[in-house]
């Protein structure tokens, strides 16, 4: 598996998983109405933001977006999202992804990274970004409308870089 830079050709297959994702209404506060140009425009980071996509064999496993968190005073702090595709899951594909995003990050300057909208029953999620350095600062609770467990708590998750 390699971690790349999207090309607008990666659509094709980036598409279908965030489709999957958004459509499930598990992980992501997107709406699962959107069409694909929607999701586009708001998965597909502008520079000097980044969107990477994780292939093995022509095959896109997974997809990152990544940058400022905020603009102006909030950004030396970083962001990013993750979305494994159903076949990419239990592989280290969403490891791999975030170690990437960690990376570029170091690399552009920020001084760490935060993620704003972690569904606490992500457990998956919640436990990858914790090996991976990150805390819990605080949660909102009743924030995610979760189809099986109802309402339920966003994390927000830092750590210095």
């Amino acid at each position: 598996m390699r971690i790349r830079e999207y090309a607008e050709t990666d659509w094709a297959q980036v598409w279908p998983i965030v489709e999957d994702v958004i459509v499930a209404q598990e992980t992501f506060p997107f709406d699962p109405t959107w069409p694909a140009e929607v999701a586009h425009e708001v998965w597909v980071e502008r520079p000097p933001g980044r969107t990477v996509v994780a292939e093995e064999d022509g095959t896109v496993l997974g997809t990152a977006k990544m940058g400022a968190n905020r603009p102006g005073p909030g950004a030396h702090v970083a962001t990013a999202s993750f979305m494994v595709a159903a076949a990419g899951r239990g592989r280290g594909v969403g490891r791999a992804l975030c170690e990437h995003a960690l990376d570029w990050a170091r690399r552009q300057g920020f001084a760490a990274m935060q993620f704003n909208a972690v569904v606490e029953t992500n457990m998956a999620a919640v436990e990858l970004y914790r090996r991976l350095g990150f805390t819990v600062v605080g949660t909102v609770p009743d924030s995610f409308a979760h189809p099986t467990f109802g309402r339920v708590g966003l994390h927000v998750m830092h750590r210095p870089l």
